[in-house]
């Protein structure tokens, strides 16, 4: 279950990582506006601001690459619990405020990743 939890918190982390690039280098291109249904006006209007979110989504990843190279396994195991927190909390405010999408998308891999580190303990 160990080897289960730790994929699934290296893919979560990978997902961040797409969404940094997503909002902070790609927001404006067409791959940007079809990810998040934008239109290139609007696009441009709030690229600032995605970029900030994208920012915030590589600390995300961040932490969780730390969490898998921590030598102290206790230690990672908390950093785990915490970033997947972080996650989970993101993901279900940018569900209900933003688009439902990011339920699936965000906030359940993470959740998933969660329950397995919890369980792999």
């Amino acid at each position: 279950m160990q080897i289960l939890a730790t994929i699934l918190v290296a893919l979560v982390a990978l997902e961040h990582v797409y969404i940094l690039i997503l909002e902070m280098v790609l927001w404006t291109t067409p791959r940007g506006l079809r990810a998040f249904g934008m239109r290139p006006a609007e696009a441009e209007a709030t690229k600032v601001l995605a970029a900030n979110q994208g920012l915030y989504n590589g600390f995300l990843a961040a932490g969780l690459f730390w969490s898998l190279v921590h030598p102290d396994p206790a230690f990672a195991w908390q950093i785990k619990l915490f970033f997947l927190g972080a996650v989970v909390v993101a993901g279900l405010y940018g569900g209900a405020t933003a688009s439902r999408k990011i339920f699936v998308i965000q906030a359940l891999p993470a959740a998933i990743a969660l329950v397995a580190v919890l369980i792999a303990g």
